[in-house]
């Protein structure tokens, strides 16, 4: 075996390299979502994703001879650490061939990067906050993943944790089946359902796409107050968040898209999107193909064939002082309505952290069972004095 070299990514051809090797090592693997590559690229552009505003970033290959073996991303996410109190750096990106050496390897560029710049731990994966995809699949690895969310081999589990990091918190995706009408469950729900109508003044309404700049506002004002206590979270600042409108925008359904009022005032949104993961693994998207014809491919298999059999519920939230109206249960009622509608059997919810109690209590209380689990792992670092 080739001596092993870890590299720092500087041109633009080693950054298409960085990006191109989950296409080897997911070669042989049925369930792996290939990203659009041309995505990939803007989304680790400087010039491109707001994201670097606030952070510092630094790319790293592992090569044997000519060949990169494995790929991980060190950064600092300041915003993060501003929010939290922390003084902690992130790792992601972690891509690495069956090769437990190079996996080391990595990870100690990344842990020394941090320990240089004078941060305390190394959390990850994320690429590159919880406001993107991020965490580890540790298990339900039979599947593939639904749209925005990783994947990843089960060896990976074994590198991280054998490199001395722990759990600092799991992700859980839940799922249900759309037909939760026909059962004794959706029966009291429905019930359920009419009681908040009959008792509160909220009124729910979906997005309005003509009015998107202004219904973006609306939404954004929701999220960082909604989530403001969640763990990990990070504000979205203005141009992130328009940032992730506009990237979201051509494949929103406003059929799933709700907003609750009272009296005129947005107090709750949720944001359901169909599973393009499945039309996309059919058109299966490579770094060198033209992508205008992965496009004719994933439009035939999402507008034509309509191989859509999932949704995701991707964000959902409520002010706090209209926590405890059930307004959750009937975003997910709503959603679950129009998926019938669409006749698309599945619904996941994720993620949802393991530590917010109220909402895994309302998806267990809807038939809600956990098939796939996402973990943040932590690794102190000793800092020279």
């Amino acid at each position: 075996m080739q001596t092993l070299e870890v590299k720092q990514v500087e041109t633009e051809d080693e950054r298409i390299a960085f990006l191109s090797l989950p296409w080897e090592v997911y070669k042989d693997d049925p369930y792996w979502v290939p990203p659009i590559f041309s995505e990939r690229m803007a989304f680790i552009n400087p010039d491109e994703n707001p994201f670097f505003r606030h952070a510092e970033v630094a790319f790293f290959t592992a090569l044997r001879g000519e060949r990169i073996v494995g790929t991980i991303a060190a950064f600092a996410n300041h915003r993060h650490n501003e929010f939290h109190h922390e003084n902690i750096a992130f790792f992601g990106f972690f891509e690495v061939l069956k090769d437990a050496e190079a996996a080391g390897a990595l990870l100690k560029r990344a842990e020394d990067w941090a320990r240089e710049r004078g941060y305390a731990a190394l959390r990850g994966p994320a690429q590159f906050s919880v406001n993107d995809e991020c965490g580890l699949l540790v298990d339900g690895f039979d599947d593939s993943p639904r749209i925005l969310m990783t994947y990843n081999p089960p060896y990976y589990v074994d590198y991280i944790e054998k490199n001395g990091y722990i759990s600092v918190q799991d992700l859980w995706a839940y799922s249900l089946s759309t037909n939760i009408f026909s059962t004794e469950t959706g029966q009291r729900l429905t019930r359920l359902v009419e009681k908040i109508k009959k008792r509160s003044k909220i009124s729910f309404r979906t997005m309005n796409m003509k009015d998107f700049d202004a219904e973006v506002e609306r939404l954004k004002a929701i999220y960082n107050s909604a989530w403001a206590n969640n763990w990990g979270f990070i504000p979205f600042d203005e141009a992130e968040f328009d940032h992730l409108a506009e990237e979201l925008r051509p494949i929103v359904d406003t059929d799933f898209v709700f907003v609750a009022e009272v009296e005129g005032k947005p107090v709750g949104f949720s944001l359901t999107l169909p599973d393009l993961n499945e039309p996309l693994r059919l058109a299966y998207p490579r770094p060198h193909t033209p992508e205008w014809w992965t496009m004719v491919k994933l439009a035939w298999h999402w507008k034509v064939r309509r191989q859509i059999s999932w949704i995701r519920v991707f964000a959902m939230g409520v002010i706090p002082e209209y926590r405890v109206k059930g307004i959750d249960a009937l975003f997910y009622y709503e959603s679950a309505k129009a998926a019938i509608k669409k006749g698309i059997p599945q619904a996941e919810m994720s993620w949802i952290l393991e530590s917010n109690d109220k909402m895994n209590e309302i998806i267990r209380t809807l038939g809600g069972e956990v098939y796939k689990t996402y973990r943040f792992y932590e690794k102190k670092l000793e800092i020279a004095s």
